[in-house]
């Protein structure tokens, strides 16, 4: 087998030219047909028996070339980039030059390679001091929210709907007299100005009484996520059963016994004091280390090969599938609300993905120069840290290459924004 490696005109690309031996290609022809001879049926031959040149004249001689391919080609191609110390960051774009039974296999395969990158400055970098104080404001504010989640409802009868006010009520929508899939429902609570519906819904039943019905006429956004939907005029009728109202509770002593493990309003202050110092102090250190990144990014030149920004932009669709499955949504539903094909959410992404990219191949070049590793004790103890989470022991987990590579590289990536951090000069 011969290989022959050239850089095409592109940036950070390479052109693998590839020749394996006929002997090879047959042989592989032979081990795809002996998985799958069982699915041939050839007259005059039991289920599976029939022999490979017979498959081969009655279906064509280039009937398992590709399966051949696929199943010769990974394990050489891989090879060869370990071979040839060769950091593939794109898959392959493979151009077969010849693939027929009893000849050499030959063709190329395009990839692109993780980029040179010239470093600027990275230590010392100025930045003005980040830092977020507590007012008194603030403890006002989470005081509040946790009266909010503690208020009872009362029931009004004596007066018609008002803004704030939670209502019982029961609807049914039509468009042009035809009533629609998802524009009924009996029973629904709705919090009068939340705008959980679409505008001008709410507004409309302020002034209702209990017991009354009334029409009421709206206009469906434009990029509504039902699609037959969007910008089409609707009535609703409604039926209005209960007003309810919060009642707040007092903010005293007595609140922070109910409401927490604190016997005074004094005591409970201090605790969100505290919670809030130690959130400011998490969000300071964050934009501190995001903004010396920044200046590193700005002082480097890299030129970042598409391939990358294309997996960057897989890993956070996929990010965002996940975070929509724990809402009981899907990705489809999501692009509809948003108005989006997935195509435009990916270039709306594609900024973020670029600086993404660019900074772990940035965190990944100080490493180098700077020799970062972390201790085998740091290793041991994140290692620990996680069996307790996932239920397995320490040992195993440290049988698992994979993973004690992925603890290592995460810690590494902390060690160095700590280096960074560390190095800056901040006023």
């Amino acid at each position: 087998m011969s290989i022959k490696i050239e850089k095409t005109e592109n940036a950070n690309e390479l052109k693998l030219g590839f020749e394996i031996e006929a002997a090879k290609f047959d042989e592989a022809i032979r081990r795809v047909y002996g998985k799958s001879a069982k699915y041939f049926t050839i007259p005059g031959f039991r289920k599976g028996k029939a022999p490979l040149a017979m498959v081969e004249r009655i279906y064509g001689t280039q009937i398992f070339y590709e399966d051949a391919f696929n199943d010769l080609v990974p394990e050489i191609y891989d090879k060869e980039l370990k071979d040839n110390n060769i950091e593939a960051v794109s898959k392959p774009n493979i151009d077969i030059a010849q693939m027929e039974k009893g000849k050499n296999l030959i063709f190329t395969a395009v990839v692109q390679i993780k980029p040179e990158i010239k470093l600027g400055k990275y230590k010392g970098i100025q930045i003005k001091k980040i830092e977020y104080n507590v007012a008194d404001e603030d403890i006002e504010h989470e005081l509040g929210h946790m009266a909010e989640r503690n208020a009872r409802m009362i029931n009004v009868e004596d007066r018609p709907v008002k803004k704030g006010d939670i209502t019982i009520i029961d609807f049914e929508g039509s468009i042009d007299g035809v009533k629609f899939d998802g524009g009924k429902a009996e029973g629904h609570e709705l919090e009068i100005g939340s705008n959980a519906f679409i505008p001008g819904f709410e507004d409309q039943i302020i002034g209702m009484k209990i017991g009354e019905e009334r029409d009421i006429n709206v206009t469906f956004p434009e990029k509504y996520f039902m699609d037959d939907l969007s910008g089409k005029d609707a009535v609703f009728h409604i039926k209005l059963h209960e007003i309810k109202k919060k009642e707040l509770p007092k903010i005293d002593d007595d609140f922070a016994k109910d409401t927490s493990e604190f016997d005074t309003l004094k005591e409970l202050k201090n605790s969100i004091k505290e919670k809030l110092e130690e959130e400011n102090k998490s969000r300071a250190k964050y934009e501190t280390e995001e903004e010396i990144l920044k200046a590193v990014s700005k002082n480097t030149e890299v030129e970042i090969p598409s391939g990358m920004v294309e997996t960057e932009l897989d890993n956070m669709m996929k990010d965002v599938e996940t975070r929509l499955s724990y809402q009981g949504m899907n990705m489809e539903t999501y692009l509809k609300m948003m108005g989006k094909t997935m195509e435009e959410l990916r270039n709306d992404c594609k900024d973020e993905a670029e600086s993404s990219v660019k900074t772990k191949i940035i965190l990944e070049q100080i490493i180098k120069e700077e020799k970062i590793e972390p201790s085998q004790e740091k290793i041991n103890e994140k290692i620990a840290e996680l069996s307790k989470i996932y239920g397995k022991t320490e040992e195993e987990l440290k049988q698992n290459e994979a993973f004690v590579e992925y603890v290592t590289k995460n810690l590494q990536n902390d060690l160095v924004v700590e280096f960074l951090v560390d190095n800056a000069k901040i006023k």
